[in-house]
């Protein structure tokens, strides 16, 4: 088989803006001449790996990043997105998506806002929302679409952060919970427990950290990690958020949130600790529960951020879905799309773990474009605590490419060498190619249809 070539010409410029080379002494430092730099550049020539060994000895620069899920993930959402009936004509062929992905990741990122906007704006007049006739309505992205796509393309890896994160921990001496409740105490935060109203309140007037007796032990410590985050490490995240050049206040302030958050999980589940430990119970997610005082969702979310450049883990995705099938949370450092618009594959597992609570459902299943994963299902329902309040149903799904199976003890004893065994899932129905899936609830957006009154098969037109 020929070695696969990579071409990673937009890694290339970055690297070299980073470090604030000219392409002539860049050339220089990794011993080519410059136009052979400016062909790898503009991706008309592989990197070589002379090349590649040059970029890890004089720059520290890790070459696995030259592979990083970005191209994928920019291929796979302007697919979506062109699938929309609003594009006329023929869709681009895939190879084209790729240059432009590849060559010009930056114009890539720029189509998909303005479609973002365009497919908005259409939604709102098509539901008479308060859209028509506001002074303040606006062609801008949702803040929460904005924030969602940040993590997306940091591969939900945020370095500062999790190294602040991890030398937290590393003072707290096993102590976590004392160790926030210190550092609060320092800012002069009291904390004090209640039996109603929020998960947690903070009043910034009195100083006083609420935090409800009727979450569990693993929510209330990551509650206090996250005010530590709020009130110690407001200049890191103030400056991660520069840095985000988010386009409007309130995806700046939820971004804000979502740092702490990871903040909070990164010191629960400090980095090199918490993948030895993955590495040592085989990626065991109850065994790790129960050694870091986390939940289960809490520690699948932390596997799917193990991205550090030099010490990564395994490329996990995590989604977390609700009854009615709406992805409410997504992270990939997989090259596995969700979908942007709409539901998910209804022939995903993780869709099924509300019929079997408190049981993990494994899946060997294969994408359209024959990337083939080993995916995790289970329900974590959060009861409310009390009579009269609601509990919140979500289902999470944990999955990783088939060639990192044997690394993960649930995929003991599965058939991942047969070709059979692996079940077809796609993004979602509307961009979906299999055309004989009997799952199928809508038709796909790039095909034409053909509807004979006098045959029907499994679905009620054919594709043509």
């Amino acid at each position: 088989m020929a070695p696969h070539k990579l071409y990673a010409g937009a890694k290339l410029r970055e690297l070299r803006g980073r470090i604030g080379c000219t392409q002539k002494a860049f050339a220089e430092k990794l011993g080519v001449s410059l136009p052979y730099l400016n062909q790898m550049e503009n991706n008309n020539r592989p990197v070589s790996t002379t090349v590649v060994l040059a970029l890890a000895q004089e720059f520290g620069f890790d070459v696995t990043e030259l592979q990083s899920g970005d191209e994928a993930r920019l291929v796979g959402d302007m697919r979506e997105a062109l699938a929309d009936p609003i594009f006329g004509g023929p869709t681009p062929p895939l190879a084209d998506l790729r240059l432009a992905a590849s060559n010009a990741p930056a114009l890539a990122r720029a189509f998909l806002e303005l479609h973002t906007a365009y497919r908005q704006t259409h939604e709102r007049l098509a539901s008479l929302d308060e859209a028509l006739g506001r002074e303040d309505s606006q062609l801008s992205p949702s803040p929460w679409e904005e924030v969602r796509d940040f993590f997306h393309y940091c591969d939900n890896y945020i370095d500062a952060v999790d190294h602040a994160a991890e030398r937290f921990a590393s003072k707290a001496d096993g102590d976590i919970d004392g160790a926030a409740r210190r550092a609060l105490a320092e800012s002069g935060v009291r904390v004090v427990n209640y039996d109603d109203g929020a998960i947690r309140h903070y009043d910034p007037q009195t100083h006083v950290l609420s935090l409800s007796t009727k979450s569990t032990h693993a929510t209330q410590r990551f509650q206090l990690l996250l005010q530590v985050a709020l009130i110690k490490q407001d200049k890191l995240l103030e400056a991660t958020l520069d840095l985000a050049r988010f386009q409007s206040p309130q995806a700046r302030s939820i971004a804000k949130v979502g740092l702490a958050n990871y903040f909070a999980g990164a010191a629960m589940m400090p980095y090199r600790v918490f993948l030895a430990a993955a590495q040592e119970t085989r990626h065991d997610l109850e065994r790790m529960a129960d050694r870091f005082g986390a939940s289960l969702e809490q520690v699948a979310h932390r596997l799917s951020t193990l991205q550090r450049p030099g010490a990564k883990g395994i490329p996990f995705f995590f989604v977390r879905v609700d009854p009615a099938g709406t992805i409410t949370k997504r992270h990939s450092a997989t090259t596995l799309q969700f979908a942007r618009f709409g539901g998910a594959c209804p022939l995903w597992n993780v869709h099924s773990a509300f019929e079997t609570p408190g049981r993990w459902l494994r899946q060997l299943a294969q994408t359209p474009d024959g990337v083939r994963y080993f995916c995790l299902a289970r329900d974590v329902s959060k009861p409310g605590g009390a009579w009269g309040i609601p509990t919140r149903r979500y289902a999470i799904g944990l999955g990783c490419e088939v060639k990192h199976a044997s690394a993960l003890v649930y995929a003991d004893h599965m058939m991942v060498e047969h070709a059979a065994a692996f079940v077809p899932i796609g993004i979602s129905c509307r961009i979906c190619e299999r055309n004989a899936c009997p799952h199928r609830s809508v038709p796909p957006l790039a095909s034409q249809l053909r509807v004979d009154p006098n045959e029907r098969g499994m679905l009620p037109y054919q594709l043509e």
